[in-house]
């Protein structure tokens, strides 16, 4: 009896610390969601109520408050956010950002949905939350309850881990949903391959910009315990869809699942296969399309696990001047041409 009474002690007590509920650790075992982004019909689910680990799909919501706090006015694009040194000392991937010195919120937005820049994110984070990104991630979790992510909760702004920081498949299809429908004029910043940073050329680590017809959003993520993770979002004629994968063992898994989860999705809304755009995708996996039967099938050829949203660490401290506040500017770069956005502040 004694026993029995310690062991239910014990299972309460790990309860009310949180010790005791699913807390994500399902990496290699995906979960998956597909929904049309106009209706909100669920065209797949698996396991799509698994709380998980969102690693760098955090950022949506960083992303999220960041939309909404410039639909307010209550921001600007050309607004300088501070680098604090906390928000400097970010685990890779990285700017690079120093403290003391200033970037702008555009190149804020840029940092995140190009090289996932987990020193970008905390800086955005401290500007939106006053200075404390504690607080920030108190107002990430209130928008999300908002938003319906009930099985949701955030503790920083970059999705670097944290035990308590977990949410779902589910939950991260319907914050893409609102991201596209709420802030469509800042929704293009999700295809941008790349940008220049400090005379540097930031890359877009998202491959499904590259290979699949139609895509162009949202995001990646990866940690050890969470797995790789993607969003991504695909229009074709009339439809867009949204897919969510997470958990999958490695980069190549997890955009084949994508490709499949979406081709099968437009498929069941009446929308013709596509082949992939291109037979290399990032991260050294070779990918071939080719017509069976009246269907478009893929396969991998040639594979790299190695993750694309951890950035390797510089060996030496990047130095940069302190920004300037005249005549420089944000060059975003597309498939076919550049186009420099010419804002007033800008660094050098």
């Amino acid at each position: 009896m004694r026993f029995l009474f310690q062991k239910a002690f014990l299972l309460c007590a790990m309860t009310a610390m949180g010790l005791g509920s699913a807390k994500a650790q399902y990496a290699g075992h995906m979960s998956s969601y597909v929904m049309d982004a106009r209706t909100g019909a669920v065209l797949s689910a698996t396991d799509a109520e698994l709380q998980r680990y969102p690693a760098s799909l955090t950022k949506l919501m960083t992303l999220y408050l960041t939309f909404r706090a410039l639909e307010a006015h209550q921001i600007t694009l050309d607004e300088q956010v501070p680098v604090s040194i906390h928000a400097s000392v970010q685990a890779p991937s990285k700017l690079g950002l120093v403290p003391g010195t200033r970037l702008t919120v555009e190149q804020g937005i840029l940092g995140l949905v190009t090289k996932s820049a987990n020193d970008a994110a905390c800086a955005l984070g401290e500007f939106l939350g006053g200075g404390d990104e504690v607080r920030f991630a108190q107002l990430m979790t209130q928008q999300a309850r908002a938003l319906g992510m009930s099985n949701t909760t955030f503790r920083n702004a970059s999705g670097l881990p944290d035990p308590d920081q977990v949410t779902t498949a589910h939950d991260l299809a319907l914050l893409s949903q609102h991201l596209i429908s709420d802030f469509p004029q800042y929704y293009h910043y999700f295809n941008v391959p790349s940008f220049y940073f400090h005379r540097r050329m930031v890359p877009n680590h998202d491959p499904m910009l590259k290979i699949y017809a139609g895509a162009d959003g949202l995001k990646t993520g990866y940690t050890d315990l969470a797995g790789h993770n993607l969003i991504t979002s695909a229009q074709r004629g009339n439809v867009r869809l949204i897919g969510v994968v997470m958990g999958a063992p490695n980069n190549t898994r997890r955009s084949m699942e994508m490709v499949s989860l979406l081709d099968k999705g437009f498929a069941d809304e009446g929308v013709a296969p596509q082949p992939l755009l291109h037979p290399v995708a990032p991260s050294g996996v070779l990918m071939a399309s080719g017509r069976r039967r009246g269907h478009f099938r893929h396969s991998v050829l040639l594979a790299s696990s190695r993750p694309m949203e951890v950035a390797d660490a510089p060996t030496s401290p990047r130095r940069y001047g302190r920004l300037s506040h005249h005549g420089a500017a944000v060059r975003m770069v597309s498939a076919r041409h550049v186009v420099a956005h010419k804002k007033r502040s800008r660094h050098s």
